[in-house]
């Protein structure tokens, strides 16, 4: 693996992926158990897959760009390493499948030449940053959010205080009020405005779908542009040091603002921030230059007017810049291969601005095309079949990969879609144009393709018949969606039926909308109208009885086999059951990062770096006594209680372990503290070394 180490020039990506290759290494030889080792893998962006022997890799790309160079290196990799076939994520990722774990580290080493990564896209961590793909060209945007987004990437990328959280940790910027990039979903969700002059974003918080959604709080109208660093900063120190890590199902931010009320939580991020090294943070922001491209109009031969003139009217956005438009293509379920890819990237390269985004309803957005170029680029996309009608419409079915590789999947998504998007073109073209509702597809509770924020949802289960024959099923879920500016509404759950009735349940649920809603109605105030879930109830209920169920019932969409329920353990959480030696070893890792970052002037690093060593070291103590964790708070009560309080243990300080670990947030994260700091963590390393080797002792006589 020689050959990475001198294409890349960054030493700590270079660093990082040396890392990866040797905890490969130490993995095949046995010397790393399989649950010490997940961590590391998630946080760069590999992925168990439901498939045996292969991995999923989910590379990081915020809020979806990508320049042509970037488009041509993914492919490459795609092609050598993976299938050829590019996944567009409902967070503006690209996945790649059926990779082998040895070929991760080169693979990484190859994207980086072109400035893309892997860290930090999977696993208990900062997710991709997104944003609205119109962010900097969007006419009713107060300006650009894209330097802020990008910011917040690059600040909290290799971060010490987002590298082993409880759970994963998602932000979103909108471009404007009608809030595209759902920040009332969001952990931390930002919408532009202006006050009186200045910059500054209303900031959601505690956002989140799964089995439990729940509509983000406001806790800021708005928040000048040099505070959100820091704010976000705060809110991950508390989310890491209180977050839930024994029970995953209860280890979001939500949760833990439900536990411990809004108004306490943020006294808590409050009193963190003394603790920052950035009391502001302020971003550079310069208007953007678009280098339009100055090419000549090739010629160009539009066999169907009337087909152009459409595609026009349903694909192509007027930009905020005169003259400019961006040029929408839906991507059926997110799946594309390099082929196409790569002629994309020669024509945003040749005739665009070099640029596109990709969106979180799982399509592309390319920017900064002139007007005289339009006909050009409808040729050339109609030859890649990639003009379908419909960006962004009802016939736009958003779904997860489902049981396809997905090791929580319980019904194919996927196919569920197909069949979906089916009956839509066929009987339903009126819909191809329609904007205002939107159908969702997730294979599992999970919500990664966010069903029960839908108008119209399913969601994948199995269903048992009294003859306990388990067929798949789906959850039909009705009356969510965005209401803008950090209002939302989830959709309810009507009623559970086999997973080969949903198309007739779509046609059911549009039929009644189109003969029973007023001239203008929206279909949530049509749904409100029809008093919600018991009229849907009533007239779905007999797609949903078991007892007259087909043998193509049991089979599930997109399959030739007969049903079977195989739910795998899922790794989209970063499930890790921490072993003693190897949280001790991680320990012993983070002093040294400790004293890297504080030789590199990076103070408040450092002392972060320590912290999280001390209660690595602290939890590894605790299980080998059988005690049970759930938080980093409680294991730093729990430790005073199990060895100080017993004079199992004598610190060096001689105070409670409590006492001089949160320092931490008393202190400026200067010099002077952080040598303090760093050197009392190596003498409770010291103390806990000694205990651990006299216990060992004993415990083997």
């Amino acid at each position: 693996m020689q050959s990475f180490r001198t294409e890349i020039e960054n030493p700590i990506v270079e660093k990082d992926i040396i890392e990866l290759e040797k905890k490969i290494r130490l993995f095949k030889e046995g010397r790393i158990a399989d649950e010490g080792f997940r961590s590391l893998r998630l946080a760069r962006g590999i992925y168990g897959q439901r498939q045996q022997g292969v991995q999923m890799i989910r590379i990081k790309l915020p809020y979806g760009k990508v320049t042509s160079k970037q488009l041509l290196r993914i492919s490459d990799v795609s092609d050598e390493y993976s299938t050829g076939r590019l996944h567009i994520t409902t967070r503006q990722d690209i996945q790649i499948h059926y990779v082998s774990l040895d070929d991760t580290p080169e693979l990484w080493a190859k994207l980086e030449q072109d400035d893309i990564t892997l860290r930090e896209a999977c696993g208990n961590t900062v997710r991709n940053v997104t944003a609205s793909e119109t962010a900097g060209i969007d006419v009713n945007e107060p300006f650009d959010v894209t330097p802020y987004a990008h910011a917040a990437f690059e600040f909290f990328l290799r971060n010490p205080i987002c590298q082993e959280m409880g759970r994963k940790f998602k932000m979103s910027f909108s471009s404007s009020d009608a809030d595209t990039a759902l920040s009332y979903i969001h952990d931390l969700g930002f919408i532009p405005k202006i006050k009186d002059g200045e910059r500054g974003f209303k900031v959601m918080l505690g956002g989140g779908l799964g089995s439990q959604p729940r509509n983000a709080d406001i806790i800021y109208e708005f928040l000048p542009t040099y505070k959100i660093i820091p704010l976000i900063e705060s809110v991950l120190r508390i989310f890491d040091r209180h977050g839930e890590r024994a029970r995953r199902m209860k280890a979001r931010m939500k949760f833990l603002i439900k536990d411990e009320g809004l108004d306490k939580f943020l006294e808590l991020v409050e009193a963190e921030q003394k603790a920052l090294a950035h009391q502001e943070y302020h971003i550079p922001v310069q208007e953007e230059t678009i280098k339009v491209s100055q090419a000549e109009v090739p010629q160009v031969t539009i066999d169907d007017e009337n087909a152009y003139k459409s595609w026009r009217a349903l694909n192509v956005i007027p930009q905020k810049q005169d003259g400019l438009y961006a040029v929408g293509i839906k991507v059926k379920l997110g799946d594309f291969y390099t082929d196409k890819a790569r002629k994309l990237a020669a024509l945003i390269r040749d005739y665009a601005a070099d640029e596109l985004r990709f969106s979180l309803r799982q399509n592309i957005l390319i920017r900064h095309v002139r007007e005289d170029l339009l006909p050009y680029f409808y040729q050339e996309l109609k030859a890649l079949d990639f003009v379908d009608a419909g960006y962004n419409a009802t016939t736009d079915i958003t779904a997860c990969p489902g049981t396809d590789t997905c090791n929580l999947g319980i019904a194919s998504s996927t196919g569920m879609a197909d069949a979906l998007e089916e009956v839509l073109y066929k009987e339903y073209p009126q819909y191809i144009n329609n904007q205002d509702i939107a159908i969702k597809i997730s294979g599992c509770m999970n919500a990664c393709g966010q069903h029960n924020m839908a108008h119209i949802g399913f969601q994948g289960m199995s269903i048992r018949t009294k003859d306990k024959l388990v067929a798949p099923a789906v959850q039909v879920l009705l009356g969510g969606g965005v209401l803008g500016n950090g209002e939302g509404r989830f959709a309810d759950k009507v009623i559970k039926l086999p997973s080969k009735r949903g198309p007739q349940a779509l046609r059911l649920i549009l039929d009644d909308f189109e003969a029973n809603a007023n001239p203008g109605e929206s279909f949530l105030d049509y749904y409100d109208r029809q008093d919600g879930q018991k009229y849907f109830y009533n007239f779905l209920v007999s797609l949903s009885d078991t007892d007259n169920l087909q043998p193509n019932d049991f089979i599930d969409w997109g399959n030739t086999d007969e049903y079977k329920q195989e739910v795998g353990v899922g790794e989209c959480a970063g499930v890790v059951i921490d072993l003693v030696a190897t949280l001790l070893l991680e320990a012993k890792e983070k002093v040294d990062k400790a004293d890297e970052a504080f030789e590199a002037g990076r103070f408040a690093d450092a002392i972060y770096y320590a912290y999280t060593g001390q209660v690595n070291a602290a939890k590894a103590l605790l299980l080998s006594e059988d005690k049970k964790t759930n938080s980093q708070a409680n294991i730093i009560n729990l430790f005073d209680e199990t060895f100080i309080e017993t004079n199992k243990i004598e610190l060096p300080t001689n105070v409670r372990f409590s006492d001089f670990i949160y320092e931490i947030n008393k202190n400026e994260p200067n010099q002077e503290f952080a040598t303090t700091y760093i050197s009392q963590t190596k003498a409770f390393f010291n103390t806990i070394e000694v205990f651990r080797s006299r216990e060992l002792v004993y415990a083997n006589n």
